[in-house]
């Protein structure tokens, strides 16, 4: 078994039993377009929430019912995909450990690129009942506004995984723009090679040596790219669950223009 949190399509095939795979589209595209054999739902929206824990968790108590409502055991081996090159997938991994779930995987590659050469099926999975434990995580990547604010003055990479015209609009001051599809395939639908992620973070001077602090808007973009860095090595990823939504609410300040250099908060 591997312990990279990102795994092929290829090694998932040769793992099926050994793992509890999970699809985080919506209902009727598992039930109806199909899903990987032995796959069970946790569409996205049930475990989004405006209400609970930290910005948009769902809350340890709604995880819990949901976790036992798929089936899903407190020491499972997780695996994550969804159709939309890993992004939705990735947040559920991300909320997963954040409530102590240790053993998870995004697989690389989303349910367009597994049906490609695998097989699928509509058949409603069993799904037995288990009684699933929320944890403390051993360590934890979340940084609150407060932390936040305070290393805009310091050594820290921040970086907003947006799309350039977001970005544009308003940024957290000496932000780096990086929008999380550029670490994506478009080919495979999965990561990029190594090689060449390493080679566009470094553009940016996103590097295993520093300090990265991770925001978009809500917290789903961010945590394709946590995985994402997470995969290449990186030890010291902050990830701030607030992001745009709380920093806005709290009013903390924001740059406008394309570069990290420009001028002209508002």
């Amino acid at each position: 078994m591997t312990e990279d949190i990102v795994v092929s399509i290829d090694w998932l095939a040769d793992h099926l039993d050994a793992v509890r795979v999970v699809d985080v589209r919506d209902a009727w595209e598992f039930e109806g377009i199909g899903h990987v054999p032995g796959a069970v739902s946790v569409p996205f929206d049930r475990f989004r929430s405006s209400e609970g824990d930290e910005g948009m968790l769902p809350g340890r108590e709604r995880w819990t019912t949901l976790m036992e409502e798929a089936g899903v055991g407190t020491d499972d081996r997780l695996v994550a995909y969804d159709d939309e090159h890993g992004v939705f997938a990735a947040r559920f991994l991300v909320t997963a450990l954040l409530y102590g779930h240790e053993e998870l995987h995004l697989l690389n590659g989303d349910f367009s690129a597994w049906s490609r050469e695998h097989e699928t099926t509509t058949a409603a999975p069993t799904v037995a009942s288990t009684t699933y434990e929320v944890r403390e995580p051993a360590s934890s990547p979340l940084v609150d506004f407060e932390t936040v604010r305070a290393a805009l003055d310091g050594d820290a990479v921040i970086v907003d995984t947006r799309e350039p015209w977001e970005y544009e609009e308003g940024h957290l001051p000496g932000a780096v723009q990086l929008d999380w599809r550029e670490l994506v395939d478009a080919e495979t639908r999965g990561l990029k090679p190594d090689a060449e992620l390493e080679s566009l973070l470094a553009e940016r001077g996103i590097t295993p040596d520093r300090r990265i602090i991770l925001y978009c808007n809500t917290a789903r973009r961010i945590s394709h790219t946590y995985v994402a860095l997470t995969h290449l090595g990186y030890e010291t990823v902050d990830f701030y669950e607030g992001s745009l939504t709380e920093w806005n609410e709290r009013g903390g300040p924001l740059v406008e223009g394309t570069s990290a250099n420009d001028e002209g908060s508002r």
